[in-house]
């Protein structure tokens, strides 16, 4: 009676795992799975891709510097280069509440007209973006 027990018992075992195992594979044969899967490895391999694009790039970038370094003592050229100074643009208030602009601190102020009251650097000066105004 314990050997039939056993077998039934071992034959009942067998076949939820077989069952289990055939389940798991089907579902994992589903188009919504397949389709996950592909996508799951497409991202992966861009990732990859795109970090060996950065690491050559990276090393093309040493490369250079490097040879660049090379060129430099070779020619006598190791000085570093001189940019000239930024242009800046000082807004001065006058007493009668229109503002004047300076470009650098040495130069005089321009007169005030109807061009340097507003950003010097507007390609549009007078025109107002504000669409909140009366026209």
């Amino acid at each position: 009676m314990f050997r039939r027990t056993f077998w039934f018992t071992s034959g009942v075992a067998a076949g939820v795992w077989a069952t289990t195992k055939v389940n798991r594979k089907l579902k994992q044969l589903t188009p919504e799975s397949l389709a996950a899967t592909a996508a799951n490895k497409a991202v992966d391999t861009g990732r990859q891709l795109r970090d060996r694009a950065v690491g050559f790039a990276l090393d093309v970038r040493d490369g250079m510097a490097r040879r660049e370094a090379e060129l430099e003592d070779a020619l006598g050229i190791r000085e570093e280069p001189r940019l000239p100074a930024p242009r800046r643009y000082t807004a001065i208030e006058n007493h009668n509440g229109t503002k004047t602009y300076v470009i650098d601190s040495a130069t005089p102020p321009l007169p005030p007209n109807e061009t340097n009251q507003t950003n010097p650097t507007d390609p549009h000066p007078g025109d107002s973006h504000n669409r909140n105004e009366d026209h």
